[in-house]
């Protein structure tokens, strides 16, 4: 596909995806309130079901309700906390040392650039682009495992292609990136009920049914292709 053909797709896509979820939520369920509870939320997120973050989060605050004593606790304090979360003992660390800096070096509060949140240890570009779209208002793109792959599949760049740096260029250039943040929750949600890693629900996926998956369009043709040789 050209260009131009992309665009058109991700804006059909994109509208389609706004029906299916109109209400498009971090499945971080991080209260809305502190931006240092989605950044600890979204570490901890790493290899780890955004579901066992969301039930390790409640005793973790309770014990550590902000930067302030998260940045005071040491490393072996937290790490019983996000156990179950996987990589516990890096986990664990970064949340203490991002703590303190955002104390010592952005008075306690999340910071609103790409740069000075990727000076934070353990924070990303996904992090990253989560914050200042989901906190910030800021337009950026999500790539995380769903996003990757299903934007794949529907034909925006080769699904070969997994670097998430590229991926986050790619799709910047084919939405509005003030829809990005949306967007890419909606993906999420519709990777867990319908686009599954295993076993997608191709036969009655609602984007194959409008013709907008490039993978379903494909295995289509060469299904024919053979029936008919």
């Amino acid at each position: 596909m050209k260009d131009s053909e992309k665009r058109a797709r991700i804006a059909r896509v994109n509208a389609a995806l706004k029906e299916l979820y109109p209400d498009a939520e971090c499945a971080l369920t991080w209260g809305g309130d502190d931006p240092w509870r989605l950044l600890v939320m979204a570490r901890l997120s790493a290899q780890c079901t955004d579901a066992r973050v969301n039930l390790t989060a409640g005793p973790l605050f309770d014990r550590f309700p902000d930067a302030t004593a998260m940045a005071a606790a040491e490393v072996s304090e937290v790490e019983p906390y996000v156990k179950s979360c996987g990589l516990y003992r890096r986990k664990a660390e970064d949340l203490v040392l991002s703590s303190r800096m955002l104390l010592d070096r952005f008075g306690g509060r999340v910071p609103d650039t790409m740069d000075d949140l990727l000076s934070l240890p353990g924070v990303g570009r996904k992090i990253a682009n989560l914050l200042l779209g989901d906190v910030f208002g800021q337009g950026g793109i999500v790539t995380d495992t769903h996003c990757i792959r299903i934007c794949g599949r529907l034909g925006f760049y080769p699904e070969k292609e997994k670097n998430p740096y590229k991926i986050e260029r790619i799709l910047l250039g084919l939405i509005d990136p003030a829809e990005g943040p949306a967007f890419c929750h909606r993906i999420v949600w519709f990777g867990r009920e319908v686009c599954r890693a295993q076993n997608p629900a191709c036969a009655t996926c609602p984007l194959a049914a409008r013709g907008l998956c490039e993978r379903r369009a494909r295995e289509t043709k060469a299904k024919g292709a053979r029936k008919n040789g």
